[in-house]
């Protein structure tokens, strides 16, 4: 209710704004460029879509909220009278109890924000939806003034990018500047597009081009043959891996390896190829789910799987996977939508309109997966396994053609195996008590019974399983070993391959009221399968294991009481990965009265030395107790017999192949054909690699998902179905609730924000700052960008261009905009020192990765190889001591492939490459939309001693020495338009000269050693030119410092 005092204030307040009215052009105001703004700032944290959290009851970001006013019934806003409204009358209290905001907020509005919300109360409060959430529109190109002219850039019709950028420069007083020089604008432009510098010769072809056909031409070709160079994508792929998180380790405190780089260099062939950016995110978020996924976009799945993977042995897994979820939902938000969705995990969001279940609701499209891994075979291995599957099939083909009853022969097997294993009934353990002696590792009993083991992996080690069940009479123990697809290429085994190797079975009870276990003794262990007996392959050497007596062998091994035979299931690849079974017998049927426990203790002593990665562990088994007489495990694959379990026609074709290789090998009349098949599967390709990536559960193992309270794993509360939030599109209209169909949301046309957030994203690749400063927040928060309606052009163009991305980085950099030279004069600098006008072009330091790649593309040691695993690079020893666990794998190259590309650098989370990190690359820790760019001491340290910068040093001393010419003066020359590719002015050319004659007179006089300087053991050649000596190269190496890091070099201009 408004008071006198406040009456008087507003009654000051509004002749001071009719007065500032009068004296200006009446100017409706814009709700979303200049009311929403100051509620998002000052109001909405209390009075926004929080309801949960929201003071007094009154909500700010309706219009119908305002109007009605909150829990006193006062109207907050009057329509057209603003000396009605409580809203004004609160934002010009002096009192502490009534002034908004609060001063404990120690937020104030200025009297320019409170004359706004006055004449916009004062309008009729008129609403807008947020600019970001309505779809962008492709306005008719504003006129604009004429731009410097130029003969080398003929005026034609106007550039869309210049026609927005050049129309707002006269009310900003600014001009548009003059284009870059030739060398300027082909550095810019190589360095934007590939990531490495252009040699002279490519300056030269530049600027004769620039100089006969004039420079729109030499732009179109240079820009055409740069987006068809395999370097486009390398460069390009380091925008994404920000965005991704990706790193080459799991993080946390072990931050163990992983491989991971087959989803990198998807990335960097799907932007060479140029992949419409829709499909980009499809295949990345839901490539599995796709008809007939092919290998490549399942790799392409490898997005959601880039985050952290804790592998600490106390923690909850359940608890940690949850974890998973939020940082992929937290990726995806600002990766794609440019959305803090993160902000509604813990209540609804305070400024978007985002609700708590919302929140949830996209969550649930991402929580029902598996965390899977699957092997990734090269193009030929690809081709060597179609035409092994062919040869196979062809196997089948010729024995039906043998056997012309095989089908009835076929069910007649399968009905004889059915009638056989109903002879047996089994009774599933239901466990009271799980875990591990170590306590590393965390059994987790499902609802079929079968239990899981999570938490870290163990090299040596057990698990045991409690249970009192009814023993009356038990003759046996049935142990599966059950595919699972949370396990590597899915189990049924936690090693390396997803295979397992159990080296003791042991069986105690617990009488009632006994403290005691006593151990139960087996008998006639029996498999489905089982390795011939051997040593255990090198490749699991272990240091409790120096003598090697462990070896593998038949079933008999798991109950013969040594921990150094083990019964291992691997039938060699293409068939390692599936279920199967042992039966052993109690040497006497049990007796136990009733309440007596069981423990089974699982013993594993044969996997190698490194956690995690060289264990043997079993990822999910299923023990069972039974009363008939003799049980054996029937010698048919297991796989074959679950496949049984499922009606013929709702068998998937790997359980009917799984029947008909059972069957084939249970007939010795089709031995020949046994052997064949045998022969063939022993030429499968061992891929090189894998793949973390999602898949989706089955529909029999669906995963709900409930609202968490607070957003804690262990506080569920009601069930979420997956939906998306009311303020954006809808989704597709009958479509299955599955990733598919929110990749296909999120990819949408419709879309307000996907187009907007990818076009943003490359316009701050290549300006140096997004349309949008807040890449990562397209939301309420972010005012009304000043070049909107550039963005929202773009942003349609983008898509009417079947979401091309080379499209768009050629419309970007072929524009004037782009060109201008970035000398900036006194009044740029004065009238817009942020260059936010875009009146000249852009210059900033280049990112960690083109800093490193420059200085050895400009040393000529830069390797060319595209893709493949991550080299280690040279890190102090001192730093690698300082990792939780001891780092062995740290194979540095002394190779070529020393030199490669920045972005195959190995990427430990935990260790971050001094060189990169020191020039602002990020961790991989999360989702990276917009790098810091930081100016320090550490860098320039950094660029002069760092070991790889010291050897590009070197190498270029020696580049010079050998193609720079015959005088100092030559090679200072050559240095210059090397390392900035343009020639020294005379006093450049003349410093560095003079610096190089310094060097030569210490050297000679011995206070610097020219050996140390000139080489490293790496970088010595095998001869040294004929006319050179070691100093004059150390003098050169000096010298070569020196530009390497001079600011232009590290600079895009």
């Amino acid at each position: 209710m408004l008071r006198p005092a406040h009456l008087l204030a507003l009654a000051v307040s509004l002749c001071a704004a009719s007065a500032a009215t009068a004296a200006t052009v009446a100017t409706a105001v814009d709700f979303a460029r200049e009311v929403q703004p100051i509620f998002a700032e000052n109001c909405l944290h209390c009075h926004g879509p929080d309801a949960a959290d929201r003071k007094a009851g009154l909500r700010l970001d309706t219009r119908e909220g305002a109007l009605k006013g909150g829990k006193s019934g006062v109207a907050a806003i009057v329509e057209k009278k603003p000396a009605d409204s409580e809203l004004i009358a609160r934002i010009l209290s002096t009192e502490e109890e009534e002034m908004m905001p609060p001063p404990k907020e120690k937020k104030t509005l200025t009297a320019a924000q409170r004359d706004t919300l006055t004449r916009w109360i004062a309008e009729g409060a008129p609403y807008a939806a947020h600019w970001a959430f309505t779809a962008p529109v492709k306005a008719p190109l504003p006129l604009s003034p004429p731009l410097p002219a130029s003969p080398s850039l003929p005026l034609h019709a106007p550039h869309p990018v210049d026609a927005f950028i050049t129309a707002k420069l006269p009310a900003a007083g600014l001009t548009a500047s003059a284009p870059a020089d030739p060398a300027t604008l082909c550095r810019r432009l190589f360095l934007d597009l590939t990531g490495l510098p252009p040699s002279p010769a490519d300056v030269a072809t530049f600027a004769t081009t620039a100089a006969m056909k004039g420079l729109a031409p030499a732009v179109e070709a240079l820009v055409t043959q740069l987006l068809a160079s395999e370097r486009y994508g390398e460069k390009w792929a380091r925008v994404w891996l920000d965005a991704a998180r990706y790193a080459d380790s799991n993080g946390f405190e072990k931050d163990l390896p992983r491989e991971q780089w087959a989803w990198r260099d998807w990335v960097i062939h799907a932007l060479n190829r140029d992949q419409p950016y829709d499909q980009f995110l499809i295949e990345q978020i839901a490539g599995d789910l796709l008809p007939q996924p092919t290998q490549d976009q399942i790799v392409a799945t490898g997005f959601l799987r880039n985050g952290m993977i804790n592998e600490e042995g106390a923690i909850i897994p359940e608890q940690f996977r949850i974890e998973a979820v939020v940082d992929r939902l937290d990726c995806v938000g600002k990766a794609t939508l440019g959305l803090t969705l993160q902000c509604a995990q813990c209540h609804t969001h305070k400024f978007d309109p985002i609700t708590h279940d919302d929140y949830f609701g996209i969550f649930a499209f991402l929580n029902n997966t598996y965390e899977a891994q699957s092997w990734v075979y090269t193009a030929e291995q690809q081709q060597q396994i179609a035409k092994l599957q062919s040869d196979l099939r062809a196997v089948d083909d010729r024995l039906k053609k043998a056997e012309p009853k095989w089908s009835e022969k076929f069910a007649a097997w399968e009905n004889q195996v059915r009638a056989d294993r109903a002879t047996t009934t089994w009774s599933p353990l239901v466990a009271t008590e799980m875990g591990s002696t170590s306590g590393l590792n965390h059994p987790v009993q499902l609802a079929d019974h079968s239990i899981v083991t999570e938490g870290q992996p163990s090299t040596k080690g057990d698990i045991f399983i409690i249970a009192t069940p009814d023993l009356t009479g038990a003759t046996g123990l049935r142990l599966e070993a059950l595919c699972y697809n949370d396990m590597p290429f899915g189990g049924p085994g936690r090693s390396l391959y997803g295979t397992w190797a159990l080296s003791e079975l042991e069986v105690t009870a617990q009488l009632p009221d006994s403290a005691t276990w006593e151990k139960v003794a087996l008998k006639n262990a029996s498999a489905d399968f089982a390795e011939p007996a051997r040593t255990l392959e090198r490749e699991w050497d272990a240091v409790f294991d120096k003598e090697q007596r462990r070896t593998l062998g038949p079933v008999a091994f798991l109950i013969d009481g040594s921990n150094d035979t083990a019964w291992r299931s691997d039938r060699g690849p293409g068939r390692r990965n599936t279920d199967s079974v042992a039966v052993v017998q109690f040497a006497e049927p049990l007796a136990f009265p009733a309440g007596t426990k069981l423990k089974f203790l699982l013993r594993y002593h044969h996997s190698g030395d490194e956690k995690s990665r060289h264990n043997c562990m079993l990822g999910r088994c299923r023990l069972a107790l039974t009363t008939a007489p003799d049980p054996r495990a029937a010698p048919v694959d297991y796989a074959a017999l679950l496949a049984l379990d499922t009606a013929a026609e709702q068998r998937t074709p790997r359980q009917s192949a799984a029947l008909f290789t059972a069957w084939r090998a249970s007939d010795p009349a089709l031995e020949k054909f046994v052997t064949e098949a045998d022969a063939l599967w022993k030429k499968y390709p061992a891929a090189a690699t894998s793949v973390l990536h999602l898949a989706e559960r089955s529909t029999a193992d669906t995963r709900a998902t409930r609202l968490l309270d607070r957003g804690a794993w262990d506080k569920p509360l009601h069930a979420v179905a997956p939906h998306v939030p009311s303020a954006l599109h809808p989704l597709p209209a009958a479509a299955p609730t599955n990733r598919l169909t929110l990749a296909r949301w999120i990819a949408d046309r419709r879309s307000p924000l996907t187009a907007r957030v990818a076009v943003n994203r490359v316009w701050q690749s290549i300006f140096g700052t997004g349309l949008v400063e807040t890449p990562e927040d397209f939301g309420t928060r972010t005012p009304v960008p000043p070049d909107q309606d550039l963005l929202d052009w773009l942003a349609v163009d983008f898509m009417e261009n079947g979401w091309s991305q080379k499209h768009l980085v050629r419309t970007l950099v072929s524009s004037r905009t782009y060109q201008q030279s970035s000398r900036a004069t006194l009044a740029q600098l004065e009238r817009d020192p942020r260059n936010q006008f875009l009146a000249r072009g852009p210059r900033f330091r280049a990112e960690a990765e083109v800093v490193r790649d420059v200085a050895l593309s400009i040393a000529g040691l830069l390797s060319p190889t595209l893709g493949g695993p991550s080299i280690f690079p040279p890190i102090p020893e001192n730093v690698l001591a300082y990792n939780y666990s001891k780092v062995t794998y740290w194979d540095v190259p002394t190779g070529p492939d020393r030199y490669r590309r920045s972005l195959y650098v190995f990427r430990k989370r935990s260790m971050p490459d001094p060189m990169l990190s020191a020039f602002d690359a990020p961790n991989g820790d999360f989702s990276c939309v917009r790098r810091i760019r930081s100016n320090t001491p550490l860098a320039a340290l950094t660029g002069l001693n760092e070991t790889i910068m010291v050897e590009a040093a070197q190498a270029f001393a020696l580049r010079l020495w050998r193609e720079g010419g015959a005088t100092d003066a030559d090679r200072a020359t050559h240095a210059y338009r090397l390392a900035t590719a343009r020639p020294p002015r005379p006093a450049e050319r003349d410093a560095v000269v003079q610096l190089v004659a310094n060097s030569r007179a210490r050297l000679r006089q011995g206070e610097l050693k020219a050996g140390d300087i000139a080489f490293s053991a790496l970088t010595r050649p095998m001869e040294l030119p004929a006319d050179a000596t070691p100093i004059d190269l150390a003098a050169w190496t000096i010298a070569a410092r020196v530009v390497l890091n001079l600011d232009e070099t590290l600079t895009k201009n």
